[in-house]
């Protein structure tokens, strides 16, 4: 999932509850993402049961089956930032939003959120409580089990011509894609059995997502040559080359696209330009860098490929609320009063 310190918090790390308690400012969005009608699947109850077992106190659990994380949060918060990797986010008690630039996604069980290229989101638990906390496990997509999936069922659809889609999408789970995530939630508790059955409960996964109702959509980030896959590669690079400046057109012609239809394809997916894609996780990452490695802000613009400490200082700002050391400050002490 995303790359946050809230991400890589474990149970009762006090950092995970002072980003839920001095988060950034709440922002008005005006555009929301159409949902079907839901109803309660019997499984899920079985679903939150596990989660709730296995996740002992508020945070992200890692587990022992690879690509496998339970989440769990005691209390709403306000909207937090971090980067979502391609993965799918099953929500089996409680209620969640993430916000795309004016785009608002909600979901809630039997409901998850696909993600299927590397986006900086708002996420915000909007229903949660301590007899009744949230519960969500995030499962990671594999692009290479989905590609050799569309290999090996040798279907030439998925190869057609597509409308390049955005990156994220809500979903509601079939039974058997439901029957999928509980055989793989069910082997954290044999661990003997993860070996040998957890790649095979994982290709079972990807193969229910793939040719459920969404497989067009999720196959399209693993066919080489289609617009979701050609942008996904050029994500890859900007994040692996964050400090470096974008230029567009030599991003274009990697995409073999023209400077145009590059970036129509680029906001397709994203909802941004590539300069505002670069901007959103430079500062993600300055934010990382002052929490987890106590360096100043100065220090912290430039690993990021900022030239300016002021104009570092003022996009800061905007983003999550307060300049950057103010910002930290907040955060220490919110961590201080819950220690």
């Amino acid at each position: 999932m995303g790359e946050s310190l809230a991400s890589k918090a474990h149970s009762g790390d006090t950092w995970t509850s002072a980003l839920i308690a001095y988060s950034c400012k709440p922002r008005g969005r005006t555009v929301e993402a159409p949902l079907r009608t839901t109803y309660r699947l019997p499984k899920m109850k079985e679903l939150a049961a596990l989660t709730a077992k296995l996740s002992s106190g508020d945070g992200i659990h890692s587990t022992a089956v690879s690509g496998l994380q339970w989440i769990r949060l005691s209390e709403p918060h306000l909207q937090l930032p971090h980067v979502y990797q391609p993965s799918i986010c099953v929500i089996v008690q409680g209620a969640k939003q993430v916000l795309l630039e004016e785009e608002i996604y909600r979901y809630a069980p039997p409901q998850f959120l696909a993600v299927s290229v590397d986006l900086p989101l708002l996420g915000q638990v909007t229903e949660a409580s301590a007899a009744k906390p949230y519960l969500c496990l995030a499962i990671d997509i594999d692009a290479r089990q989905i590609a050799d999936l569309i290999a090996q069922s040798g279907d030439a659809s998925w190869s057609r011509a597509e409308v390049t889609s955005r990156g994220l999408f809500v979903g509601e789970l079939d039974a058997a894609m439901q029957d999928a995530v509980l055989r793989l939630a069910r082997l954290v508790e044999t661990p003997r059995d993860i070996p040998v059955l957890a790649p095979l409960a994982m290709r079972e996964f990807h193969y229910r997502l793939l040719t459920g109702p969404y497989g067009p959509v999720i196959a399209q980030m693993a066919i080489a040559g289609s617009n979701t896959h050609k942008i996904g590669q050029i994500i890859r690079r900007i994040r692996t080359q964050l400090a470096s400046p974008i230029r567009v057109d030599e991003l274009a012609s990697m995409a073999n696209m023209s400077p145009s239809s590059f970036h129509q394809h680029f906001k397709a997916v994203t909802a941004m330009s590539p300069v505002q894609y670069q901007k959103k996780l430079r500062l993600t990452e300055a934010r990382q860098l002052l929490l987890a490695r106590g360096t100043d802000a100065a220090s912290a613009a430039y690993r990021v490929g900022y030239q300016s400490v002021s104009q570092f200082s003022r996009e800061y700002a905007r983003m999550f609320g307060a300049p950057p050391m103010r910002d930290i400050a907040g955060i220490r002490s919110a961590a201080a009063r819950g220690a």
